[in-house]
């Protein structure tokens, strides 16, 4: 049995939740991705309240190594997205 939340699930819990119809739900939480990479490539930090906040930071460059030969192999830098989660709030 798997863990992860079928889409679909997921937009019939949003639609319910926020009081809005599926197509609705569907329409925000397929734009979200777009939006949130955008902006963090624009150098925003994206906050999700009660969840957390999106940011791109800088990977640097290093080292890796090929697993199947052993060879060093050079990982060049990259800009990557990164989230960071929400304290809980206290009850």
């Amino acid at each position: 049995m798997s863990n992860v939340l079928p889409k679909n699930d997921l937009v019939a819990f949003v639609a319910a939740e926020a009081g809005v119809t599926k197509a609705q739900a569907q329409a925000v939480l397929d734009a979200l991705g777009p939006v949130i990479r955008t902006n963090t490539a624009n150098g925003y930090i994206v906050p999700l309240p009660g969840l957390g906040r999106f940011s791109e930071k800088e990977r640097a460059a290093r080292t890796g190594r090929n697993p199947r030969t052993g060879a060093d192999v050079e990982i060049a830098a990259a800009r990557v997205l990164n989230f960071k989660v929400s304290k809980p709030s206290k009850p």
